[in-house]
């Protein structure tokens, strides 16, 4: 158990044990990591250097407050475990993880879990899985075939590919993603590193892949240990994928011959491997589907609804939020809600919520525009937007 004084330093956000993100809410009682990988988010918040898992609170705590975050929903809240600063499986965490999972299956919940790791799973673990009967729980499998191991110290063991393949033999009602992350330039996007990759792919039931989170914190740690990092100053809040580096994963994945398929966004995997549509709504952001299965396509489409006045009215109400918002075809317009209000609302729709103040452009869709070019006419329709909004405003305070 980390002491109260250690508790009492700690970053904001890593002190905050329930928390919402875009795949899930998250809950994240334990912190600290072994594995060092170079560009963990964990530099972000000053928390890089602590290596050993500790406690915030106890498990039995951890999910008494998760079951009573105002946002949960049982049967419809995807929830992340442990995702935000350790990994699930290393061995002072995998007994809490497991804990977690038994808590919310026994009260029969058919949420969405997914657990992110590239550490050990075994049969056993896999076994302990496919015990539960309700909830839908996936493994994302971080793979990114880096073989630098100054930048994946884990690379060199190989333990996440043979992880990948103990769980893919062992699933049944387990999802298996592989998370293709991060690809960065001159790091792992050389053909034949992608070939490897999506060859290993081959037994997942799913992959999704994504670029780096580019920040100055992490950029310079790598700096330091003589690590070539890409994208130079042009740090950015959200994963740096660029235009012309998702077209050669993609035509990668086509050249394979691979059946797996390969989607952009988490949540398409996750809904993919468990025969879903998609919880965040993406349908409404057609450009991204273009890779998805037609099966998958199709069940996204039926399941899609553009939501009403009345839809947000009541799902603000139910959730105690308030905010001005546009509808527009395929998302809707907030502003101010904050990141963590705006998913538990577009988990509750299945639809896309925005933020004025963090506008998404085509092509780069919870990208940064590292490599990307926002159209004129884009701009000018946020422009818009901005002014339906600032009329909102002026009227009411009239």
């Amino acid at each position: 158990m980390l002491s109260d004084h250690a508790k009492a330093a700690l970053d904001p956000y890593m002190a905050q044990i329930v928390g919402y993100r875009k795949s899930g809410l998250s809950l994240n009682h334990i912190i600290g990591c072994p594995l060092d990988c170079a560009y963990c988010v964990r530099h972000f918040w000053g928390n890089f250097e602590v290596k050993v898992p500790h406690l915030l609170c106890s498990t039995d705590e951890a999910i008494d407050r998760l079951l009573n975050h105002e946002a949960f929903q049982p049967h419809i809240t995807p929830i992340q475990l442990l995702n935000k600063a350790t990994d699930s499986f290393v061995p002072a965490v995998k007994p809490h993880l497991f804990q977690i999972l038994r808590a919310l299956d026994e009260r029969g919940y058919t949420n969405h879990v997914l657990v992110i790791t590239r550490f050990h799973v075994t049969e056993r673990d896999m076994a302990e899985l496919e015990q539960l009967k309700h909830l839908r729980v996936t493994l994302l499998f971080t793979y990114s075939g880096i073989t630098d191991d100054r930048i994946e110290p884990i690379a060199k063991s190989e333990t996440t590919i043979k992880s990948i393949r103990t769980a893919a033999t062992f699933k049944r009602r387990t999802g298996v993603v592989l998370y293709w992350r991060p690809i960065v330039p001159g790091w792992n996007d050389q053909p034949a590193t992608m070939a490897a990759v999506l060859d290993l792919g081959r037994v997942a039931d799913a992959i999704v892949f994504t670029g780096l989170y580019h920040k100055k914190e992490s950029a310079d740690y790598m700096r330091a240990l003589g690590i070539e990092v890409p994208y130079g100053e042009d740090y950015h809040r959200r994963k740096t994928m660029p235009r012309d580096l998702d077209n050669r994963v993609v035509s990668a994945w086509r050249q394979s011959g691979i059946s797996t398929p390969l989607f952009r966004k988490t949540s398409c995997g996750v809904a993919y491997a468990h025969g879903t549509p998609d919880y965040n709504g993406h349908w409404g952001v057609r450009e991204l589907c273009d890779i998805c299965p037609a099966k998958q396509q199709k069940l996204c489409a039926d399941d899609y609804r553009e939501p009403t006045a009345a839809d947000m009215d009541t799902v603000l109400a139910q959730l105690g939020y308030e905010t001005h918002y546009v509808i527009e075809p395929g998302h809707v317009w907030t502003h101010g809600l904050g990141e963590q209000r705006r998913y538990a609302i577009q988990h509750t729709l299945r639809h896309q919520i925005w933020e004025l103040d963090q506008p998404h452009y085509l092509h780069a869709h919870g990208r940064s525009l590292n490599g990307h070019t926002a159209e004129p006419e884009q701009v000018m329709a946020l422009a818009g937007v901005r002014k339906q909004f600032e009329q909102t405003a002026r009227y009411e305070d009239d």
